[in-house]
């Protein structure tokens, strides 16, 4: 079975260079192991002219919806804003000339612009924007999950990757998930996601610590002002988040916190266009800003998290997690996943992401193909439309990938990768070999994984998620922060402390029962 180890393994894709206007920073970024001598050096590969940006005007960056207004908290949103449904949707590029910031919700994403307007660095304008984002995208985010940050430093053109993943308490054993206890030999009740077995160590707080301690310009405690500010005065639910409330709103119900705070007196979801006030995340922050992420970890904070994940209301099986549990965390700094993708360096995020390795491997496929030849028709400002044959050799590419990334990739603090490094399946020959098997006529369906030799644990059966978020930010220094954070699933496990956030259900991650 998998192993229940302090961290769940996680495949977040977090690549600095996915989100646009990114790219262009990342490429000198740091050095590879590849020795790959037929790609030329990164600083010696020609470089494409990008097109001319758009005249800048002052509220280039706060023009966050579809209709070019700017966002105002309060009020009511326009059909179907902020957020871009699910699906196909073609888009055009944006340009900026001096700073950029990109979140999934724009009352986030104008905080950032603010802090960058004011001089703040690209970490200082993460931090902000994930104390937002714990407001108006609580489904996907917040400071009782955890999160990845890629961060680019463009003086010394160096990649550090920040792990701010939640861990499992130290009382956790492999049958956690899978049993009550030895004696109780039941599922978690109500089951494993709504019990408070699912919930791990909180991260994000740390991790953005670490990374603002690192890199922050502005102070720690000013950052949090506009999240405090939004809290105190209101924001306006957006469409999304109502239906998202109202998509989990019978366990949102079993947790006294949450029921009141997102649903009506008479159960049902509050809708879009509610003013919605968050006193005690409000409190919270300020908590935090004024004694930093020690009154998180400690003290009433730190005693609330473990009350919550103790509390056996409804019959609610408690999980494990002590005050020693969270003072103890820490984040960690980590090596980047660096790798060659034509005359391009690309750097994404470690184990315990497999999201890296996963989109280094798709592009290595991909780089034994003439893509230029299957690019959009139609182009123009608003996207294009897109070549059938460059879709099918892409999915392929993905299938492949991610066969690899099932069968080998986990937290290699505990599992190790085939070789003891990701280079095993980023080798050039390899990748060429598994572009080999891509029929140009058809789909191979479900991907088998390339031969490896054996791994040491058996595969645990895929997750669907629909949490997390990912914010993509440019300081007018050139310095890049890529950022995935998540509670995992949409609400986490729906508990909420009294502090008004709620808490993750990373462990879920983890294989509940044995398998080969």
């Amino acid at each position: 079975m998998n192993p229940l180890g302090r961290r769940g393994p996680r495949a977040a894709w977090v690549l600095p260079c996915a989100a646009a206007a990114l790219a262009m920073t990342m490429m000198a970024g740091c050095s590879s192991d590849d020795d790959d001598d037929e790609l030329p050096p990164v600083a010696e590969a020609p470089q494409p002219e990008p097109p001319a940006p758009e005249p800048e005007e002052p509220k280039t960056c706060l023009q966050l919806s579809d209709t070019g207004e700017l966002i105002d908290p309060l009020a009511p949103p326009a059909e179907g804003a902020p957020e871009v449904g699910s699906g196909y949707a073609s888009k055009g590029v944006v340009y900026a000339r001096t700073y950029m910031a990109i979140a999934a919700n724009p009352i986030a994403t104008k905080v950032a612009c603010d802090v960058l307007a004011r001089g703040g660095s690209a970490v200082d304008a993460a931090v902000a924007t994930q104390m937002v984002l714990n407001l108006v995208e609580p489904q996907s985010s917040g400071i009782g999950g955890g999160a990845f940050l890629m961060h680019y430093d463009a003086a010394t053109k160096e990649v550090v990757a920040y792990d701010g993943r939640e861990t499992a308490p130290a009382a956790a054993t492999e049958n956690y998930l899978r049993w009550i206890s030895d004696d109780e030999r039941t599922t978690p009740r109500p089951n494993a996601r709504a019990s408070g077995r699912s919930i791990g160590t909180p991260g994000t707080l740390h991790m953005l610590d670490a990374a603002h301690r690192d890199h922050g310009r502005l102070s720690w405690k000013e950052l949090f002002e506009p999240a405090i500010r939004i809290a105190d005065e209101g924001f306006s639910i957006s469409p999304r988040m109502s239906a998202s409330i109202n998509g989990s709103r019978t366990q949102l119900s079993r947790d006294p916190e949450a029921r009141e705070y997102f649903l009506n007196e008479d159960g049902s979801a509050k809708a879009a266009g509610t003013l919605l006030k968050s006193p005690a995340l409000a409190q919270t922050f300020r908590a935090v800003a004024d004694g930093g992420i020690q009154a998180f970890y400690t003290g009433e904070i730190a005693q609330d998290i473990v009350d919550e994940i103790a509390d056996t209301t409804g019959d609610i099986t408690p999980g494990l997690t002590t005050l020693e549990d969270l003072a103890e965390y820490e984040s960690k700094k980590r090596e980047a996943v660096c790798t060659h993708y034509r005359q391009y360096l690309i750097c994404g995020m470690p184990p315990p992401s497999s999201g890296g390795i996963t989109v280094a491997s798709a592009l290595g496929v991909l780089e034994n193909f003439d893509l230029g030849r299957f690019g959009p028709s139609a182009v123009d400002r608003e996207g294009g439309h897109p070549s059938p044959f460059g879709v099918h050799l892409v999915l392929e590419a993905e299938r492949l990938a991610y066969a690899d990334r099932n069968k080998y990739i986990a937290d290699t603090d505990f599992v190790p990768l085939p070789g003891g490094s990701w280079n095993s399946l980023l080798d050039k020959t390899y990748l060429r070999q598994r572009a080999n098997l891509i029929d140009f006529t058809m789909t191979m369906g479900i991907a088998a994984p390339g031969d490896l030799g054996p791994v040491p644990f058996g595969l645990a059966q895929p997750i669907v998620e629909r949490g997390t978020s990912h914010v993509s930010i440019v300081d007018k220094e050139g310095n890049v922060v890529a950022m995935t954070t998540t509670i995992e699933s949409g609400f986490g496990s729906f508990h909420m402390t009294r502090g008004g956030f709620l808490l993750n259900n990373e462990l879920t991650d983890f294989s509940a029962q044995p398998v080969d």
